[in-house]
């Protein structure tokens, strides 16, 4: 399943980050920001535990949501911050990350590196920027199921319509939570109209 936010905020940042003027720093920080409004997306019906705390006037307790229950997992490169506005705001939750770079010919994607540790029965936030033909996300969802996780939700900031009906086809069950699902995808599979290559864009290279 998948949900396409529409809020004029997160639209405005979206398009901001169409603007190739902008430097690496604003591109990365709106980034940043978008993510944490996908999260709150994400998040909407988390369920609360109660913990006691130390309050300025005695202990108390209050409800929070189980962080250490949550692992936040990150394609390389282009998601890291992504991964850094999500663990900013969940301080207590794990962190695993998915090497997986496109073969520019074939247009497949190669999975090269696995640091996810031990997650079964675990809630996972899976972030990835951009999601094209959809295949670097069907095959970290893959991996993570593979280790048999309770659930996964991505954040992912824009999407093609093709690759999120690839997601949605294989893998049902996951909630994609997508800022922008763009036009279409070209014959090379980029996102058009797109933002060009959001991790040469957050970290200048080339």
């Amino acid at each position: 399943m998948y949900k396409e936010l529409h809020h004029p905020l997160i639209q405005s940042l979206v398009n901001t980050l169409r603007d190739n003027t902008i430097d690496a720093f604003v591109f990365r920080h709106t980034i940043k920001e978008l993510t944490k409004l996908l999260l709150y997306e994400a998040l909407r019906e988390e369920p609360l535990t109660p913990k006691k705390v130390i309050t300025w006037n005695g202990e108390k307790q209050y409800s929070y949501i189980n962080e250490e229950e949550i692992i936040v997992v990150s394609v390389l490169r282009a998601a890291l911050p992504m991964h850094e506005a999500v663990i900013d705001t969940l301080n207590g939750s794990v962190s695993g990350f998915l090497g997986i770079k496109r073969d520019e010919k074939t247009h497949k994607s190669v999975l090269y590196y696995d640091r996810v540790g031990e997650c079964a029965g675990k809630k996972v936030i899976l972030v990835d920027p951009m999601v094209a033909s959809g295949g670097s996300l069907c095959d970290a969802i893959k991996v993570l199921k593979a280790k048999k996780v309770q659930s996964i939700y991505t954040l992912n900031i824009l999407a093609s319509p093709e690759g999120v009906a690839e997601v949605n086809k294989k893998y049902p069950d996951v909630e994609m939570i997508i800022a922008k699902i763009d036009e279409k995808l070209n014959e090379d599979k980029f996102i058009l109209p797109g933002l060009g290559d959001a991790g040469d864009r957050a970290y200048n290279t080339r």
